[in-house]
């Protein structure tokens, strides 16, 4: 019996359990276009049971946003629940949910992402042997480096892109 509900309080406390995705990483791209996540960051991708990545366009910035499963889900979801016929918020959908791609892999392996070409071009990492993964908590953001150095030093990337009001519907999202 104990057993039973040890296993079962376990098992809770791995649902409750947060993926969370901090710090600064410079990662190779390989000669096929993919990048490899930190093995600091792997053991919770395998603890979480997670498989599958959704990269997408940042609609603010030439960078892209790399999600795990469920807390792609929870975006996906609420981005989807918006009203369409607000143009701001139909070119956020068409943005982020619009050019997402899913990418899976194995949590036990060395967990090789690849970056769609379409958003490589986007992002400027189509020639570039070293980018920035950045952990932003639940998500990663992933920057050519030079657009990562300018964003950080007050280059032409350090004033937000996005020039219009957004939507009250969209002010509480977290992209």
């Amino acid at each position: 019996m104990c057993e039973k509900v040890c296993k079962s309080v376990a098992k809770c406390v791995k649902s409750l359990y947060i993926l969370r995705m901090f710090g600064f990483n410079t990662p190779s791209i390989d000669s096929k276009g993919r990048i490899a996540i930190p093995a600091r960051y792997r053991i919770d991708f395998k603890t979480q049971n997670q498989n599958e990545i959704v990269i997408t366009k940042d609609p603010q910035y030439p960078s892209l946003k790399l999600y795990h499963h469920s807390e792609w889900q929870r975006i996906s979801t609420k981005l989807q629940s918006l009203q369409g016929l607000d143009p701001i918020v139909r070119n956020l959908q068409w943005t982020i949910l619009g050019n997402a791609s899913v990418c899976e892999f194995d949590p036990t392996g060395r967990m090789h992402v690849l970056i769609p070409s379409d958003l490589k071009e986007y992002a400027n990492i189509l020639d570039k042997n070293r980018i920035c993964l950045v952990g932003m908590g639940n998500k990663f953001e992933i920057w050519d480096l030079e657009n990562w150095e300018m964003r950080q030093t007050g280059g032409v990337l350090a004033t937000e892109i996005l020039e219009v009001v957004l939507p009250e519907s969209v002010k509480d999202m977290s992209f």
